[in-house]
C-alpha cells in the first residue's frame, strides 16, 4: 500500500471515530498520553477542547430531541463557534435548530449552513467523508501547514474550514481544499490571527541543559 493511501486511510478512520458516539470513542481520545499530544498539537486551550466536545454532544442531543427523524444535523464545535451542517426539511426547522444550539451552554457564535432540502443518502455522505479525508491528507503533506490546526467538514460537496490561523495559513488551506476533486466550493469560518499571535500558541522548547565536565 502507498503510504499516501494509507495516511487517507488512517485519516479516514479517525474522522469516522470521532464521529461515533463518546462511549466508542472515549477510551481512545481521553487515553492520557493521546489526549495529552492532542492538547500538545492543537491551538485551542484544554478547556475549550473539552467545552467544544461538550458542546457537540448536547447540541446533538437536543436537536434529537426536539426534531426527531426530521431533517438531517451535522454539529461541529471549534473554539465554542458552532457550524451547523446538514438538511432541514423547511425553513421552520431550520431556525429551530438554531435556537435549540443557541441554548447549549459555553456557545458563542453559530453560522447555520444547513439547506432546505431531503436528507442526503448514505452514498452522499461517504463521498463527502472521502473528500475530507482526501483535503486533510493534502494539508499534512504541506510542509508550510499545520494540518491539525484545522477542521474540516464537507457537505453536499461544499468544504468548510475551521481553525485558528493566520491569514497566510487560511489562504494556502483555501488552495488546497479547492483543488480537490469533489469539492464544488470552499467556505471559511475561520478565526484569522496575526503571526505573532501563532507563535504565542507554538510549544516552546526546552531549555538546554549544560553537562559540567
Amino acid at each position: 500500500m502507498k503510504a499516501s493511501t494509507q495516511k487517507l486511510f488512517i485519516l479516514l478512520a479517525l474522522g469516522v471515530c470521532l464521529g461515533a458516539s463518546i462511549s466508542a470513542c472515549a477510551p481512545i481520545m481521553l487515553g492520557g498520553a493521546v489526549m495529552g499530544s492532542l492538547m500538545a498539537i492543537d491551538r485551542r486551550t484544554a478547556g475549550t477542547l473539552v467545552d467544544d466536545e461538550g458542546i457537540e454532544l448536547r447540541a446533538a442531543s437536543r436537536i434529537r430531541d426536539n426534531l426527531g427523524e426530521r431533517g438531517h444535523v451535522n454539529v461541529t464545535s471549534y473554539n465554542r463557534q458552532v457550524l451547523l451542517t446538514g438538511e432541514m426539511p423547511n425553513a421552520k426547522d431550520k431556525e429551530l435548530v438554531e435556537r435549540v444550539v443557541s441554548k447549549v451552554e459555553n456557545v458563542r457564535a453559530i453560522v447555520n449552513e444547513t439547506v432546505i432540502a431531503g436528507n442526503s443518502t448514505f452514498s452522499q455522505r461517504s463521498s463527502d467523508a472521502y473528500i475530507t479525508g482526501k483535503i486533510k491528507a493534502s494539508m499534512v503533506d504541506r510542509k508550510d501547514l499545520f494540518a491539525n490546526a484545522f477542521k474540516v467538514v464537507t457537505e453536499g460537496g461544499t468544504a468548510y474550514l475551521m481553525g485558528r490561523v493566520t491569514q497566510r495559513e487560511a489562504n494556502r488551506a483555501t488552495d488546497i481544499a479547492r483543488s480537490t476533486s469533489g469539492v464544488l466550493k470552499v467556505v471559511r469560518v475561520l478565526e484569522i490571527i496575526s503571526e505573532e499571535e501563532l507563535q504565542g500558541t507554538l510549544p516552546t522548547k526546552p531549555a538546554p541543559v549544560e553537562v559540567k565536565k
